[in-house]
């Protein structure tokens, strides 16, 4: 029996997010299909990252025990084959037999893209949340700048979540703009509840002037859903990258 861990990019679009679900098609469930049809082994991935309905990845983490013989470096090319277009494996390989990708020191990082313009284009809707409002990303930036570091984001969590504990660590947020693209970077050693969606929709606020840069530390204090702003749409983010910080796998 060996270990291996794929990275996963994938169009989130069509998905009802990456954790198996009753009501809908999900990256996980069509991972394990097209794995025990490929090895004729019931597989069973264990994903890093349970990402939301409608949300993209660029680099999600998984890992598998089976007992095939293909060189693990091989699986990666043999299962893109079976898999839908919208999602693929970027690779394969071997780890360590205990290595748990949600039980060791990590970080994530998310982008959340906001197409700001007039006027909608076509090309950017599967992957940016659309909005016309002006944003000032002075403001926006000033904002983000509280939220870095080590903090009860239970503000930022949604009600539904069941956590023992609500405190993160924030290792950075940036924002920038470059023409009609806002990207609001996020990363973090680990993130509640749709965390990242509500902290993109708390900066939009900031944005548009109705919430002050200074307030997001009492918005942190209050430990209150209701005091920060919305939930932005799960369109306009992506996993990025997943990184381990011990190589022990």
């Amino acid at each position: 029996m060996k270990r291996i861990m794929l990275t996963v990019a994938y169009d989130g679009t069509n998905y009802h997010g990456w954790q198996i679900q009753q009501n809908g098609e999900t990256i996980e469930g069509i991972l394990n299909r097209c794995l025990s049809a490929l090895l004729q082994e019931k597989i069973e991935v264990i994903g890093a990252s349970r990402t939301d309905a409608g949300v993209h990845a660029m680099g999600n983490v998984a890992v598998f025990d089976t007992q095939t013989r293909i060189p693990a470096s091989k699986i990666a090319y043999a299962l893109n084959a079976r898999l839908p277009e919208d999602i693929r494996i970027q690779k394969s390989e071997e780890v360590n037999g205990a290595f748990h990708p949600r039980h060791c020191d990590s970080r994530k990082t998310y982008e959340y893209r906001i197409y700001n313009a007039p006027f909608p284009m076509p090309t950017e809707r599967l992957y940016t949340h659309f909005s016309y409002t002006e944003y000032d990303v002075v403001r926006m930036q000033e904002a983000a700048a509280y939220m870095v570091g080590t903090h009860d984001f239970k503000s930022f969590c949604s009600t539904e979540a069941q956590v023992e504990s609500t405190v993160r660590q924030v290792d950075s947020v940036e924002v920038d703009r470059s023409g009609s693209l806002i990207v609001i970077r996020v990363a973090g050693r680990g993130f509640l509840y749709n965390m990242v969606r509500i902290m993109a929709g708390t900066l939009m606020e900031v944005g548009r002037g109705r919430i002050e840069p200074q307030e997001i530390m009492r918005i942190l204090e209050a430990k209150d859903r209701s005091k920060a702003g919305p939930t932005a749409p799960a369109c306009g983010l992506t996993l990025i990258k997943y990184e381990f910080m011990q190589e022990e796998h």
